[in-house]
């Protein structure tokens, strides 16, 4: 057992993807099943006594930061959807440390129904296929499978209670709340309930996510800026102009122009270029020896490479619809743990000196073009 507090000295990497593994056969595979269940029946065939594993300690600060980046989540949905990133990129790192490829996850059918309607509700529908199928390789070395999938909850309850398998219940963000004190709470509840009525439900919502693909390539081979900073999945905000999400976009940026009169707002026409703030003063240090070479330095908007804490509008260039929405309902992005405030730099600095050199740069059209 690992606890959460863990995650706020996560290094960086774990938002990396690793390099994927060469898959082997499906005979070595179940040779080394064979071999673990030899081993483990060795071993557990002198009697003895469970040794109880104590955690590790946790600071009383570090309990405390945890408890104040959750809480900057306004609402009960982003406070969850928050923790189950959190939580995920712990797992990740654990099992790259201890030298794990495959990292089980105990997803259920019914669990799994009630994810697909509630990614469906949050903007998820791009990441359908790896939220809920079988394995999930968004991380490219570490491969995220589910083998409970086929199972309801009821089937496991069951199967507890027969064989007295000890079972341990962790309460969580929605425990003792009211159906609609969030979407996950709510869609859980309209599950179960429909469940109740209609005993197929379950099951024909999860033969729906059998049948989803996604048609992005490989999170082990693409850009890593071309995945979300939070969940690591592929973005999915590179739309045409005419889309439901550009339309969204226009909407809030409409919403929150002010007029310079105060009252009586004008509306300003589409075409208008947006007023930008004015860019801080340079501090830090620079990417060129006294700032004198840097376009950046020299235009008054601070070096390229300077240090300092992204905002909000910067993070959401990174970030995934469903996670923008999750940051959105943040009161300051600063209470996020390090290692992602330092991935959102590291890949703002490498997307601003790609601009610097696009004019040089060879696109793949172009390679493929030369080589006929």
């Amino acid at each position: 057992m690992v606890p959460l507090e863990q995650v706020l000295d996560l290094p960086s990497s774990v938002l990396a993807a690793g390099p994927a593994l060469s898959e082997q056969p499906a005979s070595a595979y179940k040779a080394a099943v064979d071999h673990f269940i030899q081993s483990d029946s060795r071993s557990s065939a002198p009697p003895r006594q469970q040794e109880e594993t104590s955690l590790p300690r946790v600071q009383e600060s570090q309990r405390q930061l945890l408890q104040q980046l959750i809480g900057s989540a306004k609402t009960l949905t982003a406070r969850e959807d928050l923790l189950n990133t959190l939580r995920q990129h712990l797992l990740v790192h654990t099992a790259r440390t201890e030298g794990y490829s495959k990292l089980m996850l105990g997803d259920n059918c019914t669990r799994l129904a009630v994810k697909l309607l509630t990614s469906i509700s949050l903007g998820r529908g791009a990441q359908l296929a790896q939220d809920t199928g079988f394995s999930d390789s968004r991380y490219g070395d570490t491969i995220l499978v589910r083998p409970m999938r086929d199972y309801s909850a009821k089937e496991i309850a069951y199967y507890n209670r027969m064989f007295s398998v000890p079972s341990v219940f962790l309460p969580s963000l929605d425990t003792k709340t009211t159906d609609k004190s969030s979407i996950q709470r709510l869609t859980e509840s309209f599950v179960t309930t429909l469940q109740a009525d209609f005993p197929s439900t379950v099951s024909t919502i999860y033969r729906t996510s059998e049948k989803l693909q996604t048609a992005c390539r490989s999170s082990s081979t693409a850009d890593p800026c071309d995945r979300c900073l939070l969940c690591m999945c592929a973005l999915d905000t590179a739309v045409e102009k005419a889309s439901a999400f550009r339309a969204t976009l226009i909407s809030e940026q409409l919403s929150q122009t002010r007029s310079p009169g105060g009252s009586g707002a004008e509306i300003p026409r589409q075409n208008s270029a947006p007023v930008e703030p004015e860019p801080p003063a340079p501090s830090g240090g620079c990417c060129s020896s006294g700032g004198e070479n840097c376009v950046k330095a020299a235009s008054g908007g601070g070096c390229c490479s300077s240090a300092k804490a992204p905002e909000t509008g910067d993070l959401r260039s990174l970030l995934c619809y469903s996670c923008k929405l999750t940051v959105k309902d943040m009161s300051s992005v600063e209470r996020l743990p390090q290692y992602i405030l330092s991935e959102a730099h590291r890949r703002q600095r490498r997307s601003q000196m790609r601009e610097e050199i696009s004019e040089f740069l060879l696109e793949d059209e172009d390679d493929g073009d030369e080589g006929h």
